[in-house]
């Protein structure tokens, strides 16, 4: 597939201890990122242009537009000079499920709620996630944020981008994925561990922004009982996450963190006292 730039080096005018000094910076790049199946728009994104082939899976797996990877037949990036569209074929079951659903939908939405209808299905329920077996320690759970923090050439690079990695325990984080939207960045995760062949239910869902009910909702759909994250939950992703049994930690600030819902989860004992 083809690549492009995900940054742009752009002139600036600094003020740095008291003196004003001309420079260059390293930006993120933003485009349209449209989602196409059958040549149809379902949604367009503003992404960061990269990590086509897992945008696209991990797109349709959260929407509920397949089940699993092997249900896309094909995955083009088409570009030209407003956008990107990646036109995604669907294999006929899942393509004709699809048509069924946009005969039902009340018209284009905006970017995070794609493809709904109505208010209930904005603040739909999350699926249960209460059959997963997973615990992590305290000292995994510290781990897991470092390993992010290790793992974001692009923030690292431009300070203005969200990341995403999924935890799974023995093994570290086994997908690290990067976008200007916090959304598309987690999208991108689920494409990444699902065509790695991971289940949600064999970690969790590591993230650098904050955690709203949108970004609960995901993870419970791919199955994963517990999101942990630097910054704050809001209000609605707290209640969501209790009524899905997920465990939602946020505020991970070197060895401290913040435990919202189903604290069972997390094996008792310091960090310093973990292995």
């Amino acid at each position: 597939m083809t690549q492009f730039k995900t940054t742009q080096t752009v002139p600036e005018t600094a003020r740095r201890n008291g003196k004003i000094s001309a420079g260059t910076r390293v930006v993120p790049e933003e485009t349209p990122v449209a989602l196409s199946y059958g040549g149809s728009t379902h949604a367009v994104m503003m992404a960061t242009p990269g990590d086509f082939e897992d945008f696209a899976v991990g797109f349709s797996l959260t929407e509920g537009i397949i089940t699993g990877p092997s249900d896309i037949e094909s995955i083009e990036a088409v570009a030209d000079d407003k956008g990107i569209d990646l036109q995604i074929v669907l294999k006929d079951a899942q393509n004709d499920a699809l048509t069924a659903r946009r005969r039902h939908m009340a018209g284009p939405v905006g970017c995070g709620l794609c493809g709904i209808e109505s208010i209930e299905q904005a603040v739909r329920l999350a699926p249960s996630v209460s059959g997963s077996t997973l615990q992590l320690s305290q000292a995994q759970i510290v781990e897991a944020v470092a390993l992010l923090n290790g793992q974001q050439p692009l923030h690292f690079e431009t300070r203005a981008v969200h990341g995403a990695g999924f935890y799974v325990p023995g093994r570290g984080l086994i997908a690290v994925r990067e976008d200007v939207g916090r959304h598309n960045a987690l999208d991108k995760l689920v494409g990444a561990a699902a065509r790695a062949g991971y289940s949600g239910a064999d970690g969790a869902v590591v993230v650098t922004s904050r955690v709203s009910v949108e970004m609960v909702q995901k993870t419970a759909i791919i199955g994963s009982p517990m999101i942990i994250a630097i910054s704050a939950p809001t209000a609605l992703a707290i209640r969501t996450a209790d009524e899905a049994s997920m465990t939602l930690v946020a505020l991970v600030r070197g060895e401290d963190f913040e435990v919202f819902t189903h604290m069972d989860r997390i094996q008792p004992g310091a960090v310093a006292d973990v292995a």
